[in-house]
């Protein structure tokens, strides 16, 4: 008994860290954009983040119940032994905590959920087999919300960035006209911010809740996580995110400075709404998995963009490997308690230590701090080409296409009217012309008269003579 209580402070202790890295791991889901876009400075935005991170921690326990009594069947393990049954939670959770370090260093936003299902999965495939996994709930809580929730939510940042940006056309080609959903863009981001720690916060509270119940600190009876629980997954996270997440932000945010503010706004709208309408319905969401769906319909939203779609399977393909890989660590893990007993409990717990100090001590060589967290571009940003000016709206066409018409006959009337004074110069000319030869002819006229004159003097003189 002692030693399974040794093992629960060690599972307890773990499954804090694993909150603390998810919560800086997460911070750019919520504020990755509105630091993008300059809604928010980037260490207001992490405090913010933070805050309602703890808040969206105490709001909701239906996904911590999923976690608690859903995806492994603790009767079936049990019966081997509490021993057993902590020791592969503990394995697992280094498969989840060793996945999401080595995401971090990277820099990748990969899914801090699927990593702790993955490391839990795994971990008790090798300790207890088959039996010890209930698919039905893998399935509809964990694996179709996976495949569901990223295109519900691409689809409603799809459907309400063509809104924005309907509601919002007289704007159009005007740069800076849309900048009121950059302060828009503050709610929203704030509201994932609540999402992401009604949602996370409550996996941990799962994992403490069921370590608890396996050793008899907590009744089987239900699975609601004891208060002390809730503060402490609400704090943690809560840390976790003010004090770390720089790299994903990085990843993330320089991804993101090509999406405009009304974009913005539509994804985290979009992404908000689909995780705490999970939450209260008790499937454990990636909120990477959501807002990256969300960033992509966005984009395809906006007029003009277009999809790479090699890109967008990378990150898809980031996606599916998170799982399996985190479940890989966790279960060989489990192999060394399945063989080692106790030792190997001792040893995975060193092993751990070793990793996660490797990798911080890694990451200091080339730190990422708020003032050069935007650089490089994201891979959600990278899935969606975006012109530096979209082509026009239809409204836009025909007022075009009027104008062009309104210039042809204006131009029309020019011609009409130059035509018309040629024609009018032409004529002046030729009556002109047409008045000097009669000038002339009238003078030619009138100086044969004079001569014959003269000459009829002469005769008469001449015959006077």
């Amino acid at each position: 008994m002692e030693t399974a209580a040794l093992i629960v402070v060690l599972v307890i202790a773990l499954a804090l860290f694993f909150d603390f890295t998810n919560g800086f791991h997460d911070t750019a889901n919520a504020m990755a954009t509105p630091i993008a876009t300059g809604a928010l400075k980037p260490k207001t935005a992490v405090l913010l983040a933070a805050v309602l991170n703890l808040v969206g921690a105490f709001l909701s326990t239906e996904v911590s119940k999923t976690i608690s009594g859903g995806i492994i069947r603790e009767d079936a393990i049990i019966d081997a032994g509490a021993d057993l049954f902590l020791s592969l939670i503990f394995a697992g959770l280094i498969g989840a905590i060793t996945w999401n370090m080595l995401t971090w260093l990277l820099g990748l936003p990969s899914s801090s959920s699927h990593a702790l299902f993955g490391g839990l999965i795994g971990a008790t495939l090798v300790g207890a087999g088959i039996g010890g996994i209930d698919f039905g709930m893998v399935l509809s809580k964990i694996v179709l919300p996976a495949l569901i929730a990223p295109v519900t939510a691409g689809l409603i940042a799809f459907a309400a960035t063509k809104i924005a940006y309907s509601v919002t056309r007289r704007y159009d080609g005007k740069p800076d006209g849309r900048d009121g959903f950059r302060w828009g863009q503050i709610f929203t981001s704030s509201l994932v911010a609540l999402a992401h720690g009604t949602n996370d916060a409550q996996k941990t509270m799962g994992v403490i809740t069921l370590a608890m119940i396996t050793i008899g600190w907590q009744s089987g009876a239900h699975h609601e996580p004891e208060l002390w629980v809730i503060i402490a997954c609400a704090f943690t996270i809560a840390l976790g995110t003010y004090l770390g997440g720089w790299r994903i932000i990085r990843t993330l945010g320089k991804g993101l400075t090509d999406v405009k503010p009304a974009q913005g706004f539509a994804a985290e709208s979009s992404t908000a709404a689909t995780i705490l309408a999970s939450s209260a319905l008790g499937f454990a969401l990636s909120t990477t998995q959501v807002a990256s769906g969300s960033v992509i319909g966005s984009g395809l939203g906006r007029r003009g963009s277009t999809v790479r779609w090699r890109t967008a399977g990378r990150i898809g393909i980031g996606w599916l490997l998170t799982l399996p890989a985190a479940g890989g660590v966790g279960a060989l893990a489990a192999l060394l308690v399945v063989w080692l007993g106790n030792w190997g409990v001792a040893i995975d717990a060193v092993i751990a230590v070793l990793i996660i100090l490797g990798l911080f001590m890694r990451s200091r060589r080339n730190a990422v701090t708020p003032a050069n967290a935007m650089s490089d571009v994201a891979e959600s940003g990278r899935a969606i080409e975006l012109p530096d000016t979209p082509p026009p709206t239809r409204r836009q066409q025909r007022i075009e296409q009027a104008k062009a018409e309104a210039r042809a006959r204006a131009e029309a009337r020019e011609k009409a009217k130059s035509q018309a004074k040629a024609q009018a110069r032409k004529e002046a000319e030729k009556k002109a012309e047409k008045k000097a030869e009669k000038k002339a002819k009238a003078s030619a006229g009138a100086s044969k008269p004079a001569v014959s004159t003269k000459k009829a003097d002469a005769d008469r003189n001449g015959d006077s003579e």
